[in-house]
């Protein structure tokens, strides 16, 4: 067990010692400086960050899940990265599923003992009946939450694979995972105040992971977005966009044909290519397990 006081989150930052006498532009400088340094340590772990992306790959292709567990800052952005896979990849609410520390209340406010409370940390995962097929990431800045560990340690006992996200060199409390993600992020410019580097590192990593799966599933066409949902007046105009940047039509012809095919791009786009109706073109992308490539660059 590492002490709580040699965690380098918890040391004061040199470069922010006189902030609160600073001026304005001096605060955001110091700020915008300390965060500069966030992406070249996110780098060193990348080795660790692609096991837990082979990992998620392979739980959502055994039709097992990726569960983000956290508390605080660190629950909230994974419940945040979660929520975004749906509308971006039209994938179901259950392949990411975010859980926090104290619930849905959590994500508004601070619940006293949260992220302490192991009983609870099992009783939020049980009713997800987790199996061998899912992943489980625990998210913790300084490794010091009680329900991160409790709900590792649950998952190890499902079966399920496990990683474990810190942003220090070792994590407070310490239990057995398959990966464990670490990003030295060093002391805040706000000493302890782990939603700023930490929870940018937190974010960063999150991003990768999801954003790395859904690609590997085939959610994405060259750099779009062909497995959007189009539930608004911007994602079906960037629908339409995407339509005619792979089929070469205009507006109006992607637009209808968005339409015909019941606001999907990615059938849409076979539709044309193809040159085949809605029912044939959701047989070519199932015989391909949804990658668009394999249809449609022959």
């Amino acid at each position: 067990m590492v002490n709580p006081k040699t965690l380098n989150t918890e040391q004061k930052n040199q470069n922010s010692l006189s902030i609160d006498k600073m001026s304005i532009t001096q605060i955001l400088e110091t700020i915008n400086n300390e965060d500069k340094q966030i992406s070249l340590e996110v780098e060193k772990a990348l080795p660790d960050i692609k096991k837990v992306v082979l990992l998620a790959q392979d739980a959502l292709k055994k039709g097992g899940r990726v569960f983000y567990v956290g508390a605080g800052t660190s629950g909230r952005l994974g419940v945040l990265d979660a929520s975004e896979c749906p509308p971006t990849y039209s994938v179901s609410k259950d392949c990411f599923i975010g859980v926090i520390a104290g619930g849905d209340k959590a994500l508004r406010e601070s619940i006293e003992g949260a992220e302490d409370n192991s009983k609870a940390a099992i009783e939020d995962l049980t009713k997800y009946q987790i199996s061998k097929n899912d992943l489980i990431i625990g998210v913790s800045c300084s490794g010091a939450a009680n329900y991160v560990i409790s709900s590792l340690d649950y998952a190890k006992r499902n079966n399920a694979k496990t990683a474990y996200l810190i942003t220090n060199p070792s994590p407070l409390l310490m239990t057995d995972v398959d990966v464990v993600i670490s990003v030295d992020t060093g002391p805040e410019v706000i000493t302890g105040s782990t939603r700023m580097k930490a929870g940018t590192a937190t974010k960063m990593i999150l991003n990768m992971i999801s954003t790395s799966t859904m690609i590997l599933m085939g959610k994405v066409y060259g750099n779009l977005m062909v497995d959007l949902m189009a539930v608004n007046k911007k994602l079906i105009d960037r629908g339409i966009r995407i339509i005619q940047d792979v089929t070469g039509v205009n507006y109006d012809h992607a637009e209808q044909a968005l339409l015909n095919a019941n606001k999907s791009v990615k059938l849409a786009i076979v539709m044309i290519k193809e040159d085949c109706d809605i029912n044939k073109a959701t047989e070519k992308l199932t015989d391909v397990d949804g990658f668009l490539s394999r249809v449609i660059d022959k």
